[in-house]
């Protein structure tokens, strides 16, 4: 969302932030939003501490330019307006920035804000992006945030990097999310089954931003839920305030998230939000008369290709049937493994997964596949030209044969660079 750059912003490498930040004191501290109960996905992976994402939230790319960095009015705003949560800039790339300290966490607790840490990732040096989220998550923050777009296309290995060397420096239980594109069937390569996936992010907070995709608020809610509940991570949409999208629209996307059940929004960004957005944000809002989410799940047949044939083709290993070869490539063989599977439970065996196959599935822990295991195995790769597919644990390729599809589209665009 929210990148180097961002939301129309894509900055490529931001390397540093230079600025002084003012951290003022805060005289009287205030309640802090409660926590939520723990929650659990389709694929019955349970979720912990998601109090700070239950809360509406706002970005912070800059903290010099949120109120000109100034705590005690940022908390103030931020309690004018009903935000609960902070998401501050920590890393790009393989650069700290500055801007989160132990300090500035302290102080925006002190007046009753929750404080997530996010990060920008390329992928190209996924153990240092590593350090930097978990350096970030010991001072103080409440969650760390992995905004991961189209620099991570492709990029398994890395992902799986990234991720090992997270988990092992701020535990399995830590809360993280992962802000990325909403729309999974226009990225077919981007490695949502990592990140998304066993040991990765407990949650998922698509960047739902309707003005830059060109579409509506309920469109843009109908289209990410359709094809981002198949991961069985709860989902936390994230607005946009810039561009101007207005006060009504505003308050239309919150009121289209309390019927989808989502626990709390969030906008992009701070520094982009006018006066009457403000408003909107604070003011009460009841759900939209009329509108019933749809519980669909997508469908997938012989031909499909992406990442979510990826994580079907997980489920199906988890389920038993062996030898499967995790390719992204919906061929004959997962044909034949969905049919088989079908028969077995008793469902309607014509070898596509739609919504009663995948809800059947999904109670599986999907098998984890260890992309790039070894450096051997990535600079193997290279030579095969992504001629040999993975079996689980096996790490004989870096990528499944879909990571080379292109996107469709970039659909939350890009714009000024941050």
């Amino acid at each position: 969302m929210i990148g180097a750059r961002r939301p129309h912003s894509r900055a490529r490498r931001r390397r540093a932030l230079g600025a002084a930040l003012a951290i003022a004191l805060i005289a009287a501290a205030v309640l802090a939003p409660g926590s939520g109960a723990d929650t659990v996905g389709a694929s019955g992976q349970g979720t912990a501490n998601a109090g700070a994402f239950d809360s509406q939230g706002m970005w912070i790319w800059y903290v010099s330019r949120s109120n000109g960095g100034n705590v005690a009015a940022i908390v103030a705003r931020a309690k004018r307006s009903g935000i609960g949560t902070v998401y501050v800039k920590a890393g790009d790339g393989a650069t700290p920035w500055s801007q989160l300290t132990s300090s500035l966490v302290s102080a925006l607790h002190a007046g009753g804000l929750k404080v997530c840490a996010w990060q920008f990732v390329y992928g190209v040096r996924p153990y240092r992006e590593a350090k930097i989220g978990a350096a970030a998550a010991a001072k103080g923050a409440d969650c760390l945030i992995i905004d991961a777009e189209s620099q991570y296309e492709g990029k398994y290995a890395p992902a799986v990097r990234y991720m090992a060397k997270l988990r092992s420096q701020v535990g399995p239980g830590f809360p993280v999310s992962l802000a990325g594109f909403p729309y999974v069937d226009y990225h077919p390569g981007f490695p949502y089954s990592v990140f998304l996936g066993p040991d990765g992010a407990q949650f998922n907070q698509p960047q739902m931003y309707w003005k830059a995709i060109g579409t509506s608020v309920g469109s843009v809610f109908a289209h990410t839920y359709l094809y981002n509940r198949v991961f069985g991570r709860p989902i936390y949409p994230i607005g946009q305030t810039y561009e101007n999208p207005g006060s009504g629209q505003l308050r239309r996307f919150r009121r289209y998230a309390l019927n989808y059940g989502a626990g709390g929004v969030s906008w992009w960004s701070w520094q982009e939000t006018s006066g009457r957005e403000w408003g909107a944000l604070g003011s009460p809002v009841t759900p939209m008369p009329g509108v019933r989410p749809s519980s669909t799940l997508p469908l997938l047949r012989k031909g499909s290709r992406g990442d979510l044939v990826v994580w079907a083709q997980e489920h199906l290993l988890a389920a038993g049937q062996t030898g499967l070869p995790v390719t992204g490539i919906y061929g004959a063989r997962t044909a034949n493994a969905v049919t088989a599977f079908q028969q077995q439970k008793g469902l309607f065996a014509d070898g596509r997964i739609g919504a009663d196959t995948w809800s059947r599935l999904l109670q599986y822990q999907p098998v984890k596949v260890n992309w790039g295991a070894s450096r051997a195995a990535a600079r193997g790769r290279a030579a095969a030209s992504l001629a040999v597919t993975a079996r689980p644990g096996g790490g004989a390729a870096d990528a499944p044969l879909s990571a080379s599809l292109p996107a469709r589209r970039d659909e939350i665009g890009s714009g000024p660079r941050r």
